[in-house]
């Protein structure tokens, strides 16, 4: 993917997933309080789009060598979150605070079944019913899709919310 490309997805993502922070809104507490956690789910998202492109390599944790789902998802909140994760997609469905589909924000984890056995496949989700993962089969590499389409949809399992701090307008 050109760089072009990945500019273009950044600011997308930027823009559709972020609520800006106006310099008259400095005075309030809360307000500089979301700020902060806009930071952090925006260094964790961009981290993750910066790696579309990477190569799926089952049981890979690395960009060097190729990544699978959880190796990526671990791999992300590493680097960009500082929190270490367990290694399979399964062990990280356990960790954090269960999430509604139709309350995700930016930056949960999405979970689906995708070897007919509970939580197979994870990824990070964007917000816009998108998420970005690890796949083997679509592309053999890091990628954004959609939840809607019909695969994902009918193997959707759950969400995981792991930054649990809440976004701005949302207390």
């Amino acid at each position: 993917m050109s760089m072009r490309i990945i500019f273009f997805l950044l600011v997308n993502l930027y823009l559709a997933v972020f609520h800006p922070v106006y310099a008259n809104d400095a005075a309030s507490d809360s307000v500089s309080a979301h700020a902060a956690v806009d930071g952090e789910r925006a260094d964790l998202l961009f981290y993750a789009v910066s790696l579309i492109g990477t190569a799926y390599r089952y049981g890979g944790n690395s960009p060097q060598t190729g990544m699978d789902c959880s190796g990526f998802v671990r791999y992300v909140f590493s680097n960009a979150a500082g929190l270490q994760l367990p290694r399979s997609a399964s062990e990280i469905s356990m960790t954090g605070e269960s999430v509604d589909e139709q309350d995700l924000r930016p930056g949960d984890l999405v979970f689906f079944d995708t070897m007919k056995r509970a939580f197979s496949h994870v990824g990070i989700y964007l917000g816009e019913h998108r998420f970005i993962h690890a796949s083997s089969s679509q592309s053999g590499n890091i990628m954004i899709s959609d939840m809607h389409e019909k695969y994902w949809s009918q193997r959707f399992e759950g969400a995981r919310r792991l930054l649990s701090l809440p976004l701005p307008g949302n207390p």
